[in-house]
C-alpha cells in the first residue's frame, strides 16, 4: 500500500496551519518551536476556521450520506450484581482451542482503587455463536497483587506448536503509583486452557508501560504484542510525550524484544496493529490529551515496513475518523479484510462504529454504527472465531457492564452509506 503522506505529518501540519494562518493576517513568530506550535495549534484552527467561515474539522462534509445504525442482538456478560466489584473495565476476549471463549476484564470499586484484579469467565463452545443462548460461567480471580492496584487485561491463545495447544497468554499491567505513567505490564501463562495459572512475571521494567490491544502472530512467526508507554501525572489527561510500540516475543527462543515508537503532535497510545503484508505493518491509535470535544480530535495512524522494528510518524486522520480519547480496535479477519471499530465522536463514546476494508486498508466503508444513543459503548475488543463470526464486546453503563455482539462480515454488505481513503 502506497503511504498516505511523503513527508513527516507533523510537517505537513505545520506547514498546512501556517499558510492557513497567514492567509487571515494572524501573526506568526519568525521561528516556530516545533513542539509548542504543534500542541497550540488547537487554539489557533478555531480562530483560522471562524475568520473563514468554515471549519476545518468538520465531522461530515455537506452533502454527506446520513449514518447507518445496525441493530445486532446483544448479551449482558456482567453487570452490577456480578460478583467483582461494581467496576468492570475493560474487557478482552479470546477463543480456545476447544472452542470455548474466556473473558478476562478489570474488577473492584473503581479504576484507582485499592482491591481491584483481574477476573475470568468462560462461554461453553456450544453456545459461542450467538448470544444470550448458555450462561458464563462464575467469574475467578485471575491475578492481584497485595500492595498494589492492577489493570488492562489482555488474554490470548497463541497457536498450537508440535501438536499441542499453545499457550494462553494473561498480560495485564500493575501500577506501582498513583497513576498509569507509573504502570508496568505483567504476565501470567496457562497450559491447561485458562483452568489453572503461572506466578506472575514482570514484562517490562520501563516506566510508564501499559497493555490493552491483542496480540498478533506475524507472518515469521513471532508474537507481536501492541503496547504504549504513558506519559504524564495526570489521571485525566494523557501528555504529549505517550507514545506506542510493540513487544515482539520469539517462541524458538522465549525471548522478548522491544520495537520503536509510534510519536504524533498530542502523543497516542493503545495500538491497533494489522500486517497487512509480510513485515508491512499499519496501526490505528487513541489520541493523547485530555476528553471533552476540541477541533483537533482524530485518531492517530502509522505505518511500518520493518514489522513493527520501526514506525512513520503518527499521521492525525483528519476529517475522516474522529476520536474522543477512547480506545480503538483492529480487527484482520482471515480473509484479510479489516475491520475498524471505534467511537464516531470527538467527545463522547458513543456512537460505536465499524469502518471496512477490503484492500489492504487503502480505503474504507464507513458510516455504520452498530451502537448508538445516549449510553457510552467503550473499549471495543473483537475476534474472529473458527466458525467465521465476529465477537464484539464493549463496556457501558459508568463501567459497570460488559456486552458482548455476535455477527459476520456478510452481516454488513451494503450496509455502509459512504467510503473514505487513507
Amino acid at each position: 500500500m502506497d503511504s498516505p503522506f511523503k513527508s513527516p505529518p507533523d510537517e505537513l501540519a505545520i506547514r498546512s496551519i501556517a499558510a492557513s494562518a497567514n492567509s487571515t493576517g494572524i501573526p506568526l513568530p519568525s521561528r516556530i518551536d516545533r513542539r509548542r506550535f504543534l500542541s497550540e495549534s488547537a487554539l489557533l484552527l478555531p480562530a483560522i476556521a471562524g475568520v473563514s467561515g468554515a471549519s476545518a474539522f468538520a465531522q461530515t462534509a455537506p452533502g454527506a450520506p446520513a449514518r447507518r445504525t445496525v441493530t445486532f442482538p446483544t448479551e449482558l456478560v456482567a453487570g452490577p450484581q456480578t460478583p467483582t466489584g461494581k467496576y468492570k473495565h475493560p474487557a478482552a476476549i479470546t477463543q480456545l482451542v476447544n472452542g470455548d471463549l474466556f473473558l478476562a476484564w478489570f474488577g473492584g470499586d473503581g479504576e484507582y482503587a485499592a482491591n481491584t484484579g483481574v477476573y475470568g469467565t468462560r462461554l461453553a463452545a456450544r453456545y459461542a455463536g450467538s448470544v444470550n443462548a448458555g450462561a458464563w460461567s462464575k467469574p475467578v480471580l485471575l491475578a492481584r497483587d497485595p500492595f498494589r492496584a492492577v489493570g488492562n487485561p489482555v488474554v490470548w491463545q497463541a497457536p498450537s506448536q508440535g501438536g499441542k495447544p499453545g499457550l494462553v497468554w494473561l498480560f495485564y499491567v500493575v501500577r506501582f503509583g498513583e497513576t498509569w505513567s507509573d504502570g508496568r505490564i505483567a504476565a501470567k501463562v496457562s497450559s491447561d486452557g485458562a483452568r489453572t495459572w503461572s506466578d506472575t512475571s514482570l514484562l517490562t521494567l520501563e516506566r510508564g508501560t501499559l497493555v490493552r490491544g491483542k496480540p498478533i502472530v506475524l507472518h515469521d512467526g513471532r508474537y507481536l504484542l501492541p503496547v504504549y508507554r504513558e506519559a504524564g501525572e495526570d489521571r485525566e489527561f494523557v501528555g504529549e510525550e505517550t507514545a506506542s510500540f510493540c513487544l515482539f516475543y520469539d517462541p524458538a527462543t522465549r525471548q522478548w524484544t522491544r520495537g520503536g515508537d509510534i510519536v504524533s503532535r498530542l502523543g497516542n497510545l493503545q495500538p491497533a496493529p494489522a500486517e497487512i503484508a509480510p513485515r508491512r505493518l499499519i496501526a490505528f491509535c487513541r489520541r493523547g490529551g485530555g476528553y471533552g470535544d476540541r477541533p483537533d480530535a482524530w485518531m492517530v495512524y502509522a505505518e511500518s515496513s520493518d514489522a513493527g522494528l520501526t514506525w512513520s510518524a503518527g499521521h492525525e486522520l483528519v476529517n475522516r475518523f474522529p476520536n474522543p480519547n477512547a480506545a480503538v480496535d483492529l480487527l484482520q479477519l482471515r480473509n484479510g479484510h479489516l475491520l475498524l471499530i471505534y467511537n464516531h465522536s470527538r467527545s463522547g463514546r458513543t456512537p460505536l462504529s465499524l469502518a471496512l476494508s477490503t484492500d489492504a486498508g487503502k480505503t474504507w466503508h464507513t458510516g455504520l454504527d452498530v451502537g448508538s444513543g445516549k449510553r457510552e459503548f467503550a473499549y471495543p475488543y473483537a475476534i474472529e472465531t473458527s466458525d467465521g463470526r465476529i465477537q464484539l464486546i464493549y463496556t457501558s453503563a459508568g463501567r459497570t457492564e460488559i456486552h458482548r455482539q455476535v455477527f459476520r462480515e456478510e452481516d454488513l454488505a451494503g450496509k455502509f452509506p459512504e467510503t473514505v481513503t487513507l
